[in-house]
């Protein structure tokens, strides 16, 4: 029944009701005339007593009508929707609004519910996008300090030795080379950071590398990280391609950020190994450290997830979240696991096209 199909019952039954009750106060009135059909004053004050009568009977009905229908139509919807104003206006949408009634209220609730569970999805979109970008800045931070680690690095050494005159030309034309291809990577990292909403927004750009000038970058980079950390290192490959076709800037971060890893939990040595099979360019970094726990192997790939050792405090917990999102970006994948001699070994691939000539 609607608002308006409910007052008018009420109005009828209302005015049958006041009608009712003013033919019984004539009746009463009447009845009084009758028996002082002598007397003037009892009908001049019976007759202004009717009218009073009359009209507070009229005004009562109206009230008593208007308080019928606020309870019966408007109280209940009114305190559910102020009750969830208050709510909103607290920023709490974790509630629901619920009223069957089938008139106009009712579908004023339905739709002020509709209203909520929009606003809560938007929030929670709102608050993701936040939460993304937080992790994006945390992720942009991170995988910055290797590269100007590796720049400062290669800064240090060419200050220490080149005014001393202990580097050849050749070797002063690779460290700038070398330290020329990090601030491209850094500039276009920085420009794709700045654009993308989340992480597996960056986009892969592939480009044909000489596989010896590859595994050249990427052996100067741990040479860096290594050093840093007290630590030695040693490569091995197997790769029969002389070229491929890969993202190198791509692949020095999820590279970088192994070798940060790996240098970090080794107790003095981290291991390289480079291979080419079915189509996937695969690097396995294994540390001689005391390994994954059952936990981290499950967990480690997660954002954010640290294990309780020294230094961890340090770290954001991103290194393999990220390389895993890479990885999968260039059709690849990340494998965490411990090496059979004992200590973590991790193995990123990348998907690539291969060129043997």
């Amino acid at each position: 029944m609607t608002l308006l199909q409910s007052i008018i019952l009420l109005c009828c039954l209302t005015l049958i009701t006041v009608l009712a009750v003013i033919v019984l106060e004539f009746r009463w009135a009447e009845s009084i005339r009758l028996q002082f059909p002598d007397h003037s004053f009892v009908h001049d004050w019976l007759l202004t007593s009717l009218v009073s009568m009359v009209l507070l009977t009229v005004a009562v009905g109206i009230v008593l009508m208007a308080s019928i229908f606020y309870r019966w139509k408007l109280k209940k919807p009114l305190e559910i929707l102020m009750q969830a104003s208050e709510k909103i206006s607290a920023n709490d949408l974790g509630f629901h609004i619920s009223y069957e009634g089938k008139d106009e209220m009712g579908e004023l609730c339905r739709v002020f519910e509709k209203m909520r569970s929009q606003l809560e999805k938007n929030y929670r979109v709102l608050w993701r996008s936040v939460e993304e970008r937080k992790e994006l800045n945390a992720i942009f931070a991170h995988d910055l300090r290797t590269p100007l680690s590796v720049l400062k690095g290669y800064s240090e050494f060419l200050t220490s030795y080149l005014p001393q005159n202990k580097i050849s030309e050749n070797q002063l034309l690779d460290m700038i080379q070398t330290m020329n291809v990090h601030i491209v990577r850094l500039e276009n990292y920085t420009e794709a950071m700045s654009s993308i909403q989340k992480l597996e927004d960056m986009p892969v750009h592939t480009q044909t590398m000489e596989m010896d000038h590859l595994t050249s970058l990427l052996n100067d980079s741990a040479r860096q990280i290594t050093r840093q950390c007290n630590k030695t290192f040693g490569m091995s490959m197997d790769v029969n391609s002389k070229k491929l076709v890969l993202d190198i800037y791509l692949v020095m971060q999820v590279f970088e950020n192994l070798m940060a890893n790996g240098a970090r939990y080794a107790a003095s040595h981290v291991s390289i190994h480079y291979s080419v099979s079915k189509g996937l360019f695969s690097i396995t970094v294994t540390d001689d450290g005391s390994g994954f726990s059952e936990e981290a192997i499950q967990k480690a790939v997660l954002p954010f997830y640290r294990e309780e050792v020294w230094g961890a405090n340090e770290h954001h917990g991103l290194g393999l979240y990220i390389c895993k999102v890479l990885c999968e970006k260039h059709e690849g994948n990340l494998l965490v696991e411990n090496g059979p001699n004992g200590g973590g070994s991790v193995t990123a691939s990348f998907f690539t096209g291969l060129i043997n000539s």
